[in-house]
């Protein structure tokens, strides 16, 4: 993972059973459409760099075999979602449960004051209303973010939009053989440098986080699903962009 990429991923949280979710119809979605054939093989899985973060659980470094699968081009963007979400009428978790996280910096100051902020990662706010077609709460769109990567999804809801589309989720070491594009034990998809000839290939954060980003990636937020080239593999973005 980048090393600049900050060690903060979205709170757990632990809310009231939510109401049974609407059946689907498995295997009606465009599960073929931009997807890359892999052939699998013997690769090392793993990570022990010593700027790697311990909590990752990344070590030791072993020889992990895959077979061959498919897998997405590209991270599933809100256009796709949503003709999930129009075909089968399914309602996210952060729907029901009627609030998500939203990082602060997309947020007017007095939300931000107004808001319960995640323990011990207070630039996660609870906002009342943010789902994946409101991502940042009440009155904001993916309207000019179709081909941006769906966000405020659970785990069971990407398997329930895989299981739409007639696919599944990867395993753990299928997702690790694939975002390693061929390459052996390099930090990144693309190779060892972070910004090979000063060419950024993910969208993270530059600056002092939580409070200055830079932008030098050009991307405030999230970047479009096919934003930076591809790696060995022909699958983009592996790092970086959404959280």
């Amino acid at each position: 993972m980048p090393d600049q990429e900050p060690a903060c991923c979205a709170p757990r949280r632990e809310p009231a059973p939510l109401p049974a979710a609407p059946p689907l119809r498995p295997g009606r979605g465009p599960a073929s459409r931009g997807m890359v054939e892999l052939p699998g093989g013997t690769f090392l899985m793993g990570n022990e760099d010593a700027l790697a973060n311990p909590g990752d659980g990344e070590g030791p470094v072993r020889e992990v075999t895959v077979g061959a699968f498919r897998i997405d081009a590209c991270a599933v963007s809100n256009s796709r979602f949503a003709e999930f979400a129009e075909a089968t009428g399914y309602r996210t978790e952060a729907e029901r449960y009627g609030w998500s996280f939203v990082f602060a910096g997309f947020l007017d100051p007095e939300v931000v004051r107004a808001s319960q902020g995640a323990v011990g990662t207070p630039w996660w706010r609870a906002i009342e209303g943010a789902c994946w077609h409101a991502p940042e709460g009440p009155g904001s769109s993916v309207a000019e973010l179709a081909d941006h990567p769906v966000v405020h999804v659970s785990w069971s809801d990407a398997a329930a939009y895989a299981e739409w589309a007639g696919a599944r989720l990867p395993t753990e070491a299928e997702w690790e053989y694939a975002a390693r594009g061929g390459l052996e034990q390099a930090r990144y998809p693309w190779g060892d440098e972070l910004t090979p000839g000063g060419e950024w290939r993910c969208n993270i954060w530059q600056g002092e986080f939580p409070v200055v980003n830079t932008m030098e990636d050009g991307f405030l937020g999230t970047a479009p699903v096919d934003a930076y080239p591809p790696n060995g593999y022909g699958l983009h973005n592996m790092v970086g962009n959404a959280w």
